[in-house]
């Protein structure tokens, strides 16, 4: 018989295949990188179960389970884990708690010649241990957060440190008012189970001292969490600083060359354009209270013409107009009033090259 696990950790550093047998709606709320979702019973017959089981009780809810799963559906179903675990030799399956739809899976499995393990305790037990895993990290290491005005380029610096964890990366969001990307952003459940399985690879290399970029609680629709962004706020701070010009042609790359490109690959050369187009304006829209009217107006014309310039001949300079006046008039203000306001955090403050010897070099005294 195949030796069922409960060795989490093992599971999560060496990115084990693992398969999930719970129904399609449980999986979208939450579920681990890589993992396959092949359910035992689709939405609607765990439903009916669900509701079997309360009126009726458990015996009377595997009955009508074997019911529903039978014949030809039973059989494609079969197939299909057979499949993986032939694919993945060395993988699990599991369910929610490790009950009765894994060990249901696991029989099929072994009547038709295969036998596979599964993850004890199930999805539940994995789940509770990676935000422990959280929870420790967060409590027993040395968190730094680099700050720095919108276009100096603290992701880049994050992404040349072995300590570094990307938030932004995580949440594939950008963190602003223009952080949208064109591919969509994880469920909360999904962003939390990759944060800490990165905090775990990490401290597994032996790295105790992060690097993380000064977010807000919100990176687009993902809370970062609360534990987590409570730490954050009581950190030293390094202060990361570029010219305006540097900035401008940052973000030129950033939310319009790379953005546009971006769009294009994923939706096509026929939509990408205009939704990308779209995208841009509707950040701009979403700041617009913020911004006033007059201001709003102004910038929201200079971006439209930008957009047309840009279609007609490919051209983006017209673009820097619009970025010019918000850095300028919007981001900078807010940024400068923030660093006042964090002054006494700061313990460095310099160009990218000066932050990045600064933040290896405290890692390493560490």
């Amino acid at each position: 018989m195949a030796d069922n696990s409960s060795d989490y950790r093992a599971l999560f550093l060496n990115d084990v295949p693992m398969m999930d047998a719970r129904a399609p709606v449980e999986f979208s709320k939450g579920a681990f990188p890589g993992v396959i979702n092949l359910p035992l019973m689709n939405d609607l017959e765990r439903q009916k179960v669900g509701t079997c089981y309360k009126q009726r009780g458990q015996d009377a809810a595997i009955q009508l389970g074997h019911q529903l799963v039978c014949g030809q559906v039973k059989d494609e179903r079969v197939n299909a884990w057979i499949e993986f675990a032939r694919a993945n030799p060395q993988g699990y399956l599991y369910c929610f708690r490790g009950g009765l739809r894994s060990q249901t899976v696991q029989r099929w499995l072994k009547e038709a010649g295969v036998d596979y393990p599964r993850v004890l305790g199930g999805y539940k037990a994995m789940r509770t241990f990676l935000l422990d895993t959280l929870h420790e990290a967060v409590t027993e290491c040395d968190i730094v957060v680099l700050g720095g005005m919108t276009g100096t380029g603290k992701t880049e610096v994050l992404t040349q440190l072995r300590n570094s964890v990307d938030l932004e990366g995580i949440a594939n969001h950008r963190g602003s008012s223009f952080g949208k990307r064109a591919t969509g952003q994880p469920a909360q459940i999904d962003f939390e189970n990759r944060l800490a399985i990165d905090l775990l690879k990490k401290r597994a290399a032996g790295i105790e001292q992060f690097v993380l970029e000064d977010e807000s609680r919100l990176v687009g629709s993902c809370n970062v969490p609360l534990e987590l962004h409570q730490a954050m706020q009581g950190c030293a701070m390094v202060w990361l600083e570029d010219s305006f010009e540097n900035r401008v042609e940052r973000i030129l790359g950033d939310y319009v060359i790379n953005l546009c490109a971006e769009f294009i690959t994923v939706k096509g050369e026929e939509q990408g354009f205009g939704l990308f187009a779209e995208r841009l304006l509707q950040s701009l829209n979403n700041i617009h209270k913020r911004l006033g009217g007059e201001r709003h107006q102004r910038l929201s014309g200079l971006m439209q013409a930008a957009l047309e310039e840009q279609q007609r001949n490919g051209a983006v300079d017209l673009h820097r107009g619009w970025i010019e006046g918000l850095l300028g008039e919007y981001y900078d203000p807010m940024y400068a009033y923030q660093r006042e306001h964090k002054a006494a955090r700061i313990e460095f403050a310099g160009h990218q090259v000066e932050v990045l010897a600064y933040l290896r070099e405290r890692s390493e005294q560490r």
